[in-house]
């Protein structure tokens, strides 16, 4: 029994010893043959390249083995689903370009591969290079398909919404030959066509895209159109009522149109609430200051003959202010400079008190009113205000002042006028040597009817009356106020402010000219202007958005003219910059005024 148990451990003990060292044997000799199998690889000394073309090779069988498992799918074509069935086909073509490139990529790395190891790393490069470009001009086209399909969405929008408008015209001419009280059911039905039509149209405007529901309300617009075209087969009818419908549709716009610039003319002859609080402040701080502390330096140089005199006629406070900023930044030589604001006694207090308060450098700066004019009172006052005008460009004695510059400045032989909405960009020092040839006035011309600042006289002035018809040419080239150079003595020697005066009295009897000075300007000057280079006054920068910007950077002054005014808001937004970097608007004043760029 002993015995039996013996044997017993023995095989227990046996059987135990043999599972243990059974495995190690196994496993020892698993690694020798690894170790083997790795000595022979690393005897052969493959460089590191190889590696990474196995890898490239794999990834490539890799991912051909993945795109050849895929099928084609099978796709049934309904009415309803085109677009998904195109998109799925451009995913299709897709992703067979990929597998064919993915072929061409394997090829190419299996054509390596049999050229033995002899080939160098800097072909394997350029296999690589290759295999790289492809796949970028690949993502170009697949973002070039994606941009077609994004954009082909909103011309299918606007096509369709083409075509409702369309049928909603000619629902509603339809609608037009229905005889008066009758209510029959084909003119109800294209009642609710046309209801649900401008529904959907309403609703592509509010939210930019086409509802599901538009297409069958298209065909059923369609189908209610052909059973009208059935019933009134007469085409002429129809299209003497389009064209009715389109001639009512001109004239809407028409008066849209003449809205719009009767609006901009009113804008034009506003003053921003900004400027009003400006003027106001200005006005109240002018009144605190002792007589003494009003006066401006310098006063001695307003009638010396040998500098250089520039006058502007305003009752705009900022307006001015750009004027002498920009004429005094762009000089050469400021101090030879002396600039007369002349205004109304309305605005005196306020443009004295902002030259006192911003004094310009070395010039010399005289602001004066009109009301200061005892001659012009009693003499030419009663002549102005006869003038029957609602628009104050017309009537405003500043604006005919500029006809009185001899009597304004007897001392000063030569003179330049500016108009308020104007900038200087250039030294115009040059300007004051230019040769009058015994003539009045120097001015750029605009008679040229390719450009937009031509101006032709007879636009303007009424040549069949018989003393204009004798007096003057009706081809005569025009020139245009903003920047003029004016000799004042031969202004006086030839008695023009006279001429001006028998002028406007004729004209106040009979119908000779519209309204404004430009036109009675011509007559006064008539033969006695001189034209100026194109490079001194650029024109057009208040009415006209297509300016060259070649002219705009070679002008010495360029000129607002037109209802659009830099300082209101229906100026032209990228022509402001020009006005408004000659202001300070980190100005207290301006600031608590909230006037911004």
């Amino acid at each position: 029994m002993k015995n039996c148990h013996r044997w017993q451990r023995i095989l227990i003990l046996s059987l135990l010893s043999f599972s243990v060292f059974a495995p190690i044997v196994l496993v020892s000799q698993r690694l020798k043959t690894l170790t083997s199998f790795g000595g022979k690889e690393f005897a052969e000394d493959l460089p590191s390249v190889n590696y990474m073309r196995d890898v490239l090779r794999l990834n490539s069988i890799e991912q051909e083995a993945a795109e050849g498992l895929k099928g084609p799918k099978l796709v049934v074509f309904n009415d309803k689903d085109i677009s998904s069935v195109v998109r799925r086909s451009s995913y299709e073509d897709r992703d067979s370009d990929q597998f064919r490139n993915a072929q061409d990529d394997s090829k190419l790395l299996e054509a390596n591969e049999t050229n033995g190891n002899g080939k160098d790393e800097h072909q394997i490069q350029q296999t690589i290079i290759q295999m790289n470009s492809r796949e970028k001009g690949q993502f170009n086209q697949e973002r070039g398909r994606d941009d077609q399909r994004l954009q082909s969405p909103f011309k299918v929008v606007d096509e369709k919404v083409k075509q409702m408008r369309d049928q909603l015209i000619t629902a509603k001419a339809y609608l037009s030959f229905e005889p008066p009280g009758s209510n029959s059911r084909l003119m109800k039905e294209l009642r609710a066509r046309i209801r649900e039509l401008e529904r959907v149209v309403g609703e592509v405007s509010r939210d930019s895209d086409l509802p599901m529901s538009a297409s069958q309300k298209m065909r059923s617009m369609e189908l209610s159109l052909a059973k009208a075209s059935r019933v009134f087969p007469d085409c002429s009818a129809m299209a003497t009522k389009l064209r009715a419908m389109a001639y009512n549709a001109e004239e809407q716009v028409q008066v849209v149109r003449n809205q719009e610039s009767h609006l901009l003319q009113l804008a034009g002859r506003t003053t921003p609430k900004g400027f009003h609080c400006l003027s106001m402040r200005l006005t109240a701080e002018y009144f605190w200051l002792r007589p003494e502390e009003r006066q401006f330096p310098n006063q001695q140089n307003l009638n010396d003959p040998d500098l250089y005199h520039y006058a502007v006629l305003s009752d705009n406070v900022l307006a001015a202010s750009v004027v002498v900023n920009s004429t005094i930044s762009s000089a050469k030589e400021p101090e030879k400079i002396v600039f007369h604001v002349v205004t109304d006694s309305l605005n005196l207090p306020a443009i004295s008190m902002w030259f006192l308060l911003n004094p310009p450098g070395k010039a010399t700066i005289h602001v004066q009113s009109i009301e200061n004019f005892d001659w012009l009172s009693t003499k030419y006052n009663s002549t102005l205000n006869e003038q029957k005008s609602y628009d104050p460009r017309y009537s405003s004695a500043l604006n005919h002042l500029r006809f009185y510059l001899p009597d304004i400045f007897p001392a000063l032989n030569k003179i330049v006028l500016f108009d308020h909405d104007v900038v200087v960009q250039r030294d115009l020092t040059e300007i004051w040597s230019i040769d009058m040839k015994g003539k009045v006035n120097g001015a750029v011309e605009t008679c040229l009817e390719s450009e937009a600042s031509f101006r032709s006289i007879q636009m303007f002035m009424n040549f069949s009356d018989p003393f204009l018809a004798r007096r003057f040419n009706a081809n005569v080239c025009t020139w245009a106020f903003g920047m003029n150079l004016f000799d004042l003595h031969e202004w006086r020697r030839k008695n023009l402010t006279m001429l001006y005066r028998n002028y406007l009295q004729l004209g106040l009897k009979r119908s000779l000219w519209k309204g404004g000075s430009l036109p009675i300007g011509w007559i006064t000057f008539y033969n006695q202007t001189v034209a100026l280079e194109k490079r001194w006054h650029t024109l057009g920068l208040g009415y006209n958005s297509d300016v060259p910007p070649g002219d705009i950077e070679n002008a010495a002054v360029i000129h607002y003219d037109g209802v659009m005014k830099p300082w209101l808001e229906t100026g032209i937004a990228k022509y402001k910059g020009y006005w408004s970097k000659h202001l300070l608007y980190d100005h207290p004043y301006l600031q608590q005024c909230n006037i911004h760029e």
